[in-house]
């Protein structure tokens, strides 16, 4: 993938330029997920079908976000650093968003599930299989192959 040898003032640049691009699309893809789905609460007077119209077209914006910030990061990381990388962005959104916009308090149970994900984050990103890695279980035979 990044060969360190190769490695160049201009090729690290690009290099933290993809990561902190994926980063900021990822923060914005999860800030319209967190209003599509929890934004609906303050207004419970509205019928649900239109709340469910506003959600998905809320989240049709997210992924507009979401979908690059992979195809981006792809490059870089694995599909699970990905993930952990989303995950933690999720809950600093959602930890501001319940507390500014649906003015609920984080409890301290809150905060120590939030300390377990973020200990995921270790075990991703400290032992991470190399990007593009393919399992090694064993792949169904082709309907071209004949069985002996």
């Amino acid at each position: 993938m990044f060969d360190p040898s190769e490695w160049t003032i201009n090729a690290c640049n690009e290099i933290e330029e993809a990561d902190m691009l994926t980063v900021i699309l990822l923060t914005v893809s999860n800030i319209f997920m967190t209003l599509a789905w929890y934004g609906h609460l303050k207004f419970k007077e509205q019928p649900l079908w239109l709340v469910i119209l506003v959600s998905w077209l809320i989240a049709f914006v997210e992924y507009c976000f979401q979908v690059p910030a992979n195809r981006i990061g792809h490059a870089r990381y694995s599909a699970a650093q990905l993930k952990i990388m989303q995950e933690v962005i999720t809950m600093v959104v959602f930890c501001a968003f319940s507390v500014l916009y649906l003015r609920e308090k984080l409890q301290w149970n809150y905060l120590a599930g939030f300390a377990c994900i973020l200990a995921a984050v270790y075990f991703v990103f400290a032992f991470p299989a190399p990007v593009g890695a393919k399992s090694k279980a064993p792949q169904p035979a082709s309907v071209n192959e004949k069985s002996v």
